[in-house]
């Protein structure tokens, strides 16, 4: 009689998972941090706040529901599971990621620059334009590797977009714990820092996660 084990994991890919599982864990803290601190609006309609956005409204819908996909489908991108028990669910959750990032950051830009007319300034609108082309970019290039069939650099590039998305979430956990959300010059600092800082850690995962997938290939050369 015999009896089914399950299948090894290897060291490699364990410490790949935990490396995802904290990057996920701190992902998901900011963004209900996110929600409670700087989104109870949204369904509290006597919020003072709903004020300021009146002269855009109808662009802050798009813009949130567009960002909003980018931001919760950007993790489903990661998972090795989905993207190989369900294929064709994996393309279709990456199309709409693609659409909300495409279409969020531009709007996003777009509002930013709005605002300088009810006090808002030039250089963080600048600063708001590079994010949105930052997010658009990479998002546009991973697209462009995958219709190529380049699997490994769809995946370096989609992780470039995504730490390029979460700034949006970095900005406001940074700006929430400090209290500096009440000063429009240093969230603009904190903006342009995590622009800076976005690619650099999002390369910094990739050398990782190359590292950890290079180090059996090399001891399998070395064993023959």
């Amino acid at each position: 009689m015999s009896t089914a084990t399950a299948p090894r994991i290897s060291a490699p890919q364990n410490r790949k998972n935990l490396g995802k599982y904290a990057l996920f864990s701190v992902f998901s803290l900011m963004l209900l941090y996110v929600l409670q601190h700087n989104e109870r609006f949204l369904i509290d309609h006597s919020d003072p706040v709903w004020q300021h956005y009146q002269p855009f409204k109808w662009w802050l819908l798009p813009h949130g529901l567009a960002a909003a996909c980018a931001l919760l489908l950007g993790p489903l991108q990661f998972s090795d599971r989905l993207r190989k028990k369900y294929t064709k669910l994996h393309r279709v959750l990456g199309r709409f990621y693609i659409a909300g990032a495409v279409i969020g950051g531009p709007l996003g830009a777009y509002i930013q620059w709005f605002e300088e007319r009810i006090g808002g300034t030039r250089s963080f609108t600048i600063a708001t334009i590079l994010d949105a082309t930052l997010l658009a970019g990479t998002t546009l290039v991973a697209f462009a590797f995958i219709l190529k069939g380049n699997v490994q650099r769809h995946r370096q590039w989609m992780t470039r977009s995504f730490f390029v998305a979460i700034v949006f979430l970095e900005v406001r956990v940074i700006g929430g714990l400090t209290g500096w959300d009440q000063n429009p010059a240093f969230i603009e600092t904190v903006v342009w820092s995590c622009l800076v800082g976005a690619l650099f850690i999002a390369d910094i995962v990739i050398y990782w996660q190359d590292l950890i997938a290079s180090r059996p290939k090399a001891r399998a050369v070395a064993a023959d």
